[in-house]
């Protein structure tokens, strides 16, 4: 996503961002809840996870269709088809 919205971040400055946004939640719940918080933060984050895909998935379709963004690349009628049908099924 960095280059596709020109956000420039020196690489140990995202890295550690990147960490840091994914580690403390972790830390902070095996700290408060022990073992079992952690199972629940794990099936939590999967329903959350699931519930994200079709916001990724219907403007992946979208992009790679588009013949001005992707050119030569675009994917074919066929193809596009069963990715709006896929995308369609993951939704619901």
């Amino acid at each position: 996503m960095e280059g596709f919205l020109n956000i420039r971040l020196k690489p140990w400055l995202r890295r550690l961002i990147t960490r840091l946004i994914a580690i403390v939640p972790a830390v902070i719940t095996v700290a408060l809840y022990g073992q079992s918080g952690t199972a629940q933060l794990l099936i939590f984050s999967q329903v959350v996870l699931s519930l994200q895909l079709s916001f990724a998935v219907f403007p992946l379709v979208q992009f790679t269709s588009d013949r001005a963004k992707m050119g030569e690349f675009a994917n074919p009628r066929w193809i596009k088809g069963l990715a709006w049908l896929a995308a369609g099924l993951i939704a619901g």
